[in-house]
């Protein structure tokens, strides 16, 4: 049996004992949701613009008990989604899941990332949150993803990052070794990593983090196992996460939580080492983010390929000829006081809430501009702050 083989042996196993994520299953669609999974609010993210196209194909890749398919399928309803996951165990639960909540238009496949290409032809949209660190080659991994991916596509990926995830990689040695022989027995790994944090001082470093950031979702087995006695993680940092990137041969569009990687959020107070970082190559400047702020635990990012159509709408004959919609991803509004589409607080004014009422859908910017008291320049702040989006057709 090859290596590969091994490990894809291992983390089925590990899922089929404690199939992941183990989220509740619901007779309804989920509560909220998540922006990355929302085809128009994703591709409006990265281009800045309302998709031509939304009876896609979209990838759930390492789908396990189909939290995320099911938001898929709901946030996406023209949309076709397929789920692959290398866990029987998860993919019943997953297939429950959807079934329960009305999500009929998915189907599910027992594969590995490896073996994508028995797919089906291409997916515009292709999800993998939480997989690659926990393959055998994760670069093999997303190259075979990469090849399922349409031109024009998305591909929102989710992996580990070792800086943030340091005091979890030693409670993992520490739990392998003291079990021995018996690793790869997940429920003694549990209660070996269970007794450890029982036995540790307050004041361990370990601890402190495990209750400072894990411990209440840690409380259920299924997530104390996939966090302390996977069989295979590999964890990134930026020079590392890019040589994957690369590999994909995609375009790297960018991270989808950019506000952690704004530089001047941890130097803004020394205006002259801002200047120096203007040097610096993105990617130096990523790195250096995450030397000065090491509690990140994962990256996750947008890639593209080509071609992607981009749009700043700098050109104001441009932007009043576009139609705003509302992103449809927020909650409360209309309200002064609303969550956007990362689920933060947003205060809007009388004439914001005036201009995004407006926003139907048919009329141009410049239509509505006639009729309430904004301007253009105020419009453009509405699409930086995703709270609208923009389509020219």
């Amino acid at each position: 049996m090859s290596d590969n083989q091994q490990v894809s042996n291992a983390v089925a196993k590990l899922y089929n004992t404690y199939p992941f994520p183990p989220e509740p299953l619901l007779d309804e669609p989920p509560p909220g949701y998540n922006w990355r999974w929302n085809w128009l609010s994703a591709y409006s993210f990265c281009t800045g613009q309302k998709p031509h196209k939304q009876d896609i194909r979209i990838l759930d890749a390492g789908c396990g008990t189909g939290v995320g398919t099911e938001y898929l399928v709901h946030l996406n309803p023209q949309a076709t989604v397929v789920g692959i996951d290398l866990s029987e165990g998860a993919l019943n639960v997953a297939k429950e899941r959807t079934q329960r909540s009305g999500a009929n238009r998915v189907e599910f496949h027992h594969l590995s990332l490896f073996d994508v290409e028995q797919l089906q032809g291409n997916f515009s949209l292709i999800n993998c949150v939480g997989v690659l660190h926990h393959t055998s080659d994760p670069m093999r991994g997303i190259q075979a993803l990469a090849k399922k991916l349409a031109p024009g596509g998305l591909m929102h990926i989710f992996v580990y990052a070792e800086l943030g995830r340091w005091e979890i990689s030693l409670m993992q040695k520490a739990i392998a070794i003291l079990q021995g022989d018996k690793r790869g027995d997940y429920r003694d790994g549990v209660s070996v990593g269970r007794k450890i944090f029982d036995s540790l001082p307050e004041n361990n470093r370990i601890v402190k983090r495990e209750k400072s950031r894990w411990a209440l979702e840690n409380q259920r087995d299924e997530n104390f196992a996939d966090m302390y006695v996977h069989p295979q993680e590999i964890d990134y940092n930026i020079e590392t996460l890019f040589e994957l990137i690369d590999a994909s041969g995609l375009d790297f569009v960018g991270f989808s939580n950019p506000g952690y990687w704004n530089l001047e959020r941890l130097l803004g107070k020394a205006p002259e080492l801002i200047e120096r970082a203007e040097n610096l190559g993105e990617r130096q400047r990523y790195r250096l983010i995450e030397l000065l702020d090491p509690d990140i635990s994962h990256y996750e990012f947008f890639l593209n390929r080509p071609p992607l159509n981009k749009i700043d709408w700098s050109d104001n004959n441009q932007l009043l000829a576009a139609i705003p919609e509302l992103n449809p991803c927020l909650s409360g509004f209309p309200a002064s006081s609303i969550f956007n589409y990362d689920y933060q607080l947003v205060k809007l004014s009388e004439h914001q809430i005036e201009f995004m009422e407006a926003c139907d859908g048919n009329s141009t910017v410049e239509d509505i501009l006639t009729k309430v008291e904004f301007d253009i320049e105020k419009v453009k702040e509405l699409q930086k702050q995703q709270l609208i989006m923009l389509s020219t057709f």
